[in-house]
């Protein structure tokens, strides 16, 4: 028994023995192995760069988001989890089940996280609800304010900011900025913890971009467009406007189109900007290399009788066609004229290479480098890869393939006197601060042809306008410049007569352009041709945007009475709110001084020059405005563009059903009345 006791009194010894031993010899090591392994660092989100337009109005901003965890070994969690459940489903869609089957299998010990990206509206509303357990993990969401509007150059980002198209994708490096660190540790039961002496890196927040297109022109475009290929049958329409001088991109189309704040990926035939990725065979656009290369290489001057004959030649066993029999006309009038018999008969005086060297100076068959993803170098095919027909062929733009971007650079090219210039979306970066810290240079790809070429060429062209196949694009009082195109699609490995492809492209004022614009009909059924389809969107495109061109808008009241007047009666806005004043007076052709405070939660409460007042169209207007307290009443929508108009009504909670497209032409409830739950906004051209 003694040898027993002593034994056991022994042993706490040797414990105690061994705790001296670990402590001593083994405690440094341990201790910092518990320490490496208790603590970590987590992520501090970083603030994605905004996007604006030229005029600093922004178009892409973050919001606040906040992703729900729950901690479901709160005890009183468990009888609380039904009716949460119930009500977080309203709230999402998301099913019961959902979320029910994500608390059982959570990974973690305590935390599951739950729902992602709920705004701040339905933070509010479930942080109402009190239940035991919940928390909160901020982090940034995207939202695009003007919903469709320049989708196709924004582009879109996925759940985690990561840019998937568009600028968002072109520019990520610079728009999501860095991520900071900091230390935090974890206890017994896997809880993270603040430590107070942890390290914390800063997150250095993303670059901003600002853009070379203007809100106003790019919505103007949009509208055109979409009213274009509605009108004419089309499957679907892109449209491109260039300072021809810079390269810069006034404005970008596409239709259809789609909405990157929308959940989910938008339809493939929806995402694409046809503008850089689709390529096409030009048509008769093409026949500014013939021209080109023909005047430049002498074989053929401008005043040049060409014998077109009765409309139509056999060339290699094809029979070669105009749309009308022309006779003996000259070169010029083979271009405005658009003959194809003429065209091809000038090309055949040309070398192949010759032909080829000019296409390829003028950028065919390879990237004009524009700052936006996806873009295709078309196809060109080298001369030993002719057939006897090629030549003929490609001199009006077939045999060849050509993105809509190259072929608006090749017209930059004739309206700033022969330079090929690179086309750009992005003006400037800007950092947190708002500084600049890069801007974009015109830069020039190289010179295609000689400045006299341009000159001799250029009254061909405005011939096309003035009394050929481009009539509809004139604008009385301004001299305007370019060329339709109408082209066979291909089917199947073989020209399918019954579809076509339907552009214009023009710049003006010719004798100093500022603005050159491409537009493109793909499948037209109301006529198959530019000078009917495209060249209708054209002109109204150009009339509406002389009140952001104030200088053309002064040139054309100077030369002639222009088609529309010039005078308008100052409309009232006063006590409209701020977004919707500003967008009826620019859809009017005002321009306006935006006030501070603008906002949706602003309303105007005094505007210069007074309504009823007559002035000049493109005339500035100052707003002012104050906070709006109530936001009861509902505004008067009409005259503002559909589009517009739904996306501030959603911004106020309000459901909108929308009938037709264009302009508001009809609202319900009516101006004055109590802001409603639900509304319904008509379009000038609902059926």
């Amino acid at each position: 028994m003694y040898v027993v006791l002593t034994l056991f009194s022994i042993i706490p010894l040797l414990v105690a023995g061994q705790v001296v031993k670990v402590y001593l010899v083994e405690g440094a090591d341990l201790r910092a192995q518990a320490k490496r392994q208790s603590d970590t660092d987590v992520a501090i989100p970083t603030m994605r760069g905004a996007i604006l337009d030229r005029m600093g109005r922004i178009l892409v901003v973050n919001t606040a988001r906040y992703d729900i965890e729950i901690d479901p070994s709160v005890p009183s969690f468990k009888k609380a989890a039904p009716l949460f459940f119930e009500k977080l489903s309203r709230m999402t869609g998301r099913p019961v089940s959902e979320l029910e089957r994500r608390v059982r299998r959570r990974s973690s010990p305590q935390y599951v996280r739950l729902l992602r990206n709920i705004s701040q509206k339905q933070k509010e509303a479930v942080t109402e609800w009190h239940v035991p357990g919940l928390m909160w993990h901020p982090r940034f969401g995207r939202r695009y304010n003007y919903g469709e509007t320049t989708a196709h150059v924004l582009g879109r980002v996925d759940s985690d900011l990561r840019g998937l198209a568009g600028l968002e994708l072109q520019y990520d490096s610079y728009l999501k900025g860095l991520p900071g660190r900091r230390e935090v540790r974890r206890d017994r039961r896997g809880v993270l913890k603040a430590t107070p002496d942890g390290v914390r890196t800063e997150p250095r927040q993303g670059e901003s971009l600002v853009l070379t297109i203007d809100l106003v022109r790019q919505t103007i475009l949009e509208e055109e467009l979409a009213r274009g290929v509605a009108e004419s049958g089309a499957k679907w329409g892109t449209a491109i406007a260039m300072n021809p001088n810079t390269g810069a991109i006034l404005a970008m189309a596409n239709v259809p189109t789609f909405d990157p704040n929308r959940q989910g990926s938008p339809p493939s035939e929806a995402q694409r900007n046809r503008a850089v990725t689709d390529r096409i065979e030009p048509g008769s656009t093409f026949k500014l290399v013939t021209a080109v290369a023909a005047v430049e290489q002498g074989v053929v001057s401008m005043e040049d009788s060409i014998d077109t004959g009765e409309g139509w030649m056999v060339i290699h066993g094809r029979t070669l066609k105009d749309t009308h029999a022309h006779g003996t006309i000259t070169f010029s009038d083979v271009i405005a004229l658009s003959s194809n018999v003429g065209t091809a008969k000038v090309a055949m005086k040309m070398e192949p290479g010759v032909f080829y060297q000019y296409a390829r100076s003028l950028g065919f068959g390879q990237k004009t480098s524009l700052d936006l993803p996806g873009e295709v170098p078309g196809k060109l095919k080298k001369p030993s890869e002719w057939s006897g027909t090629t030549l003929t062929s490609m001199s009006r733009g077939y045999e060849v393939d050509a993105t809509p971007i190259q072929i608006l650079t090749a017209y930059c090219a004739l309206a700033n006197g022969g330079l090929l210039v690179r086309p750009y979306v992005v003006a400037e970066r800007r950092d947190v601060t708002g500084r600049t810290v890069w801007r974009a240079k015109r830069d020039s790809i190289r010179r295609a042809f000689n400045r006299e070429t341009a000159q001799k060429l250029l009254p061909a062209f405005e011939g096309a306008v003035e009394h050929g196949t481009a009539r509809k694009a004139q604008l009385a009082g301004l001299r305007v410049a370019g060329k339709t195109g109408t082209a066979i699609k291909v089917r199947n490995g073989h020209y399918d007569r019954s579809a076509y492809r339907a552009s214009f492209i023009g710049f003006y004022p010719a004798e100093r352009p500022k603005v050159a614009l491409l537009v493109l009909v793909d499948e037209p059924r109301s006529s198959i041709y530019g000078g009917s389809v495209a060249a209708p969107v054209f002109q109204r495109t150009a009339l509406r945007w002389m009140g952001t061109f104030p200088k053309i808008a002064q040139h054309m009241t100077r030369s002639e009475p222009p088609s529309e007047p010039s005078q308008k009666t100052m409309v009232n806005v006063i006590g409209q709110p701020a977004p919707i004043a500003v967008g009826q007076l620019l859809a009017k052709g005002y321009r306006v001084d935006e006030p501070g405070e603008f906002d949706r939660r602003t309303v105007v409460v005094r505007q210069r020059p007074d309504a009823g007042q007559e002035v000049l169209l493109g005339t500035r207007v100052h707003l002012s405005v104050t906070a709006d307290t109530t936001r009861s009443k509902m505004p008067n929508l009409k005259g503002l563009s559909l589009r517009h108009a739904r996306y501030w009504l959603a911004s106020q909670g309000v459901d909108v059903a929308v009938e037709g497209g264009g302009t508001v032409a009809a609202q319900s409830p009516r101006a004055g009345k109590s802001m409603p739950e639900h509304a319904v906004l008509l379009g000038w051209n609902r059926k």
